[in-house]
């Protein structure tokens, strides 16, 4: 796929705007663009994937987990959820089905 389209929930644009500076972020995007079928799929999300991302200086055990949704034929990438690692080990089962439901709406 030679294209994609980043969406951005709301909650992950804040929260990213903590986290991540810019350019971070655009390294991120383009890791992506040529690796999108990268990162752990989490069970019970209906696809739902999780990439972990070393922040620039600091490396993966300090850095961000992604929860991000690919929907391949339309080639739309939804950043769902960013979090740094040493917040949360796994998700909630509430948030597995609240990204369970966003998932089912965009399919």
């Amino acid at each position: 796929m030679d294209y994609l389209e980043f969406i951005e929930t709301t909650v992950f644009s804040r929260k990213r705007a903590e986290l991540m500076k810019d350019d971070d972020f655009q390294a991120f995007q383009s890791y992506l663009l040529l690796n999108h079928h990268e990162g752990d799929t989490i069970s019970h999300t209906g696809g739902c994937k999780k990439i972990r991302w070393g922040l620039d200086g600091k490396g993966k055990r300090g850095g961000v987990r992604v929860i991000y949704y690919l929907t391949a034929p339309s080639g739309r990438v939804y950043l769902l959820l960013i979090y740094r690692k040493n917040e949360k080990d796994d998700l909630s089962g509430q948030e597995k089905a609240i990204l369970r439901s966003i998932v089912q709406q965009l399919d």
